[in-house]
């Protein structure tokens, strides 16, 4: 029985060492690419807390026994 140390045992691909795609982390789930120089507006987090905290208040109108 021969080992080899070159191919996976397990089927799995083997990494690559030198791949530095930041967008391919495992800790990254909505990385957007923008140009350099880019950057997203201050403004799109703090409207998206004021849309999402009027849905939540409009919700709690539904459940019963409020006042």
């Amino acid at each position: 029985m021969t080992t080899d140390t070159t191919s996976p045992r397990t089927g799995a691909h083997a990494v690559i060492v030198n791949a530095s795609d930041p967008a391919r982390r495992a800790d990254v789930f909505f990385r957007v690419r923008r140009e350099p120089g880019q950057a997203m507006s201050s403004w799109v987090p703090v409207g998206a807390f004021v849309v999402v905290s009027l849905v939540v208040v409009g919700l709690m109108r539904f459940i019963p026994g409020g006042a």
